[in-house]
């Protein structure tokens, strides 16, 4: 119960009650409330300003984490873009050199996207510009790496190629060593041994004795198993493909057919001196997109340094040809 207040009234000289008026009383609680009102905002508005909730914080914790994984990921993209610039650099300087085909521009591995702004969705944030950078590095990086996979399928057709020219090329002697007598006439201008007037000898003879193994000095498919061409008596022509063809002319017999596909070392026909020949002999020509060309230099894949070197110095004497 609240108490009763009264006041002296010096007129009456006596006590009197003192009354509230309603009016008065409402506008202190309303005054109070209004007071609690503010000192409650201003704790709350101070609490969030230097005091997180849960919440907060959590929040707060998940945008670090991000940001965190935004910095590791664009260290990973630093990483790959540095081996992938040493792939591409290895592709352009080494395999497509090797093979042949035109280096791939810095322009055209490095373009970026025109156009229109793809990145719209991820701007107003506040990390914005981190996210749009990490987005664009990476939309490059998968765009270099397609054009380097890309790059390496048409290496791969290439080497393919490559490998079937490496085995398609003449590359041995059609003669073995141990089976040949001496190496009697190179590629130039010799004496004709009928007629003993200097003329174009066309290819390499090799002196062995009769019915001597001649072997394939490259993968192709034999075009001609006849006597039919002039001066070359019982002779055969493989096509190598690639504008190559090899002639072995003068032979005793055959051991292939027309149309047949043979391998580098395969045995084709046997030394004779059939057509116009002096001597047991093979006859050697090769030819490359229909010109006849110095067989000499297509040895790499049967004889030593120095064997070679002995067939280059019994090629280059001007002597008399046995054909």
């Amino acid at each position: 119960m609240s108490k009763v207040k009264f006041y002296y009234d010096p007129e009456s000289l006596s006590y009197r009650k003192i009354e509230r008026k309603k009016r008065k009383t409402f506008a202190y609680i309303s005054l109070f409330l209004l007071a609690a009102f503010l000192f409650s905002f201003i704790i709350i508005f101070i609490g969030n300003l230097y005091f997180e909730s849960p919440k907060e914080k959590a929040l707060k914790r998940e945008l670090e984490n991000a940001k965190l994984q935004f910095e590791l990921l664009n260290k990973k993209m630093d990483e790959a873009e540095a081996v992938l610039a040493n792939v591409a650099d290895r592709d352009n300087n080494i395999y497509r050199i090797y093979f042949e085909a035109n280096p791939i521009p810095e322009e055209q591995r490095r373009a970026g996207f025109g156009g229109i702004n793809r990145y719209k969705n991820l701007e107003g944030f506040d990390n914005s510009e981190l996210i749009i950078e990490t987005n664009k590095r990476l939309d490059i990086l998968q765009k270099q790496i397609v054009v380097q996979s890309k790059s390496l399928d048409e290496i791969t057709v290439l080497a393919e190629e490559k490998e079937k020219l490496l085995a398609a090329i003449p590359a041995i002697q059609p003669v073995s060593n141990e089976d040949l007598t001496r190496m009697a006439s190179g590629y130039g201008m010799r004496s004709d041994p009928f007629t003993k007037v200097r003329k174009m000898h066309w290819g390499m003879d090799f002196t062995a004795p009769r019915g001597t193994p001649v072997y394939a000095t490259g993968d192709g498919i034999v075009k001609r198993a006849d006597a039919g061409s002039s001066g070359y008596g019982k002779h055969i022509r493989i096509d190598h493909g690639f504008g190559y063809m090899s002639l072995y002319a003068h032979l005793y017999k055959y051991n292939v057919k027309r149309n047949q596909k043979v391998k580098r070392g395969d045995l084709i026909g046997f030394v004779g001196s059939t057509g116009r020949s002096q001597a047991p002999h093979l006859h050697y020509e090769i030819w490359k997109d229909g010109t006849r060309i110095n067989p000499i230099n297509f040895y790499y894949g049967s004889l030593t340094a120095e064997e070679f070197s002995k067939l280059l110095e019994h090629a280059s004497l001007e002597n008399q040809s046995l054909d």
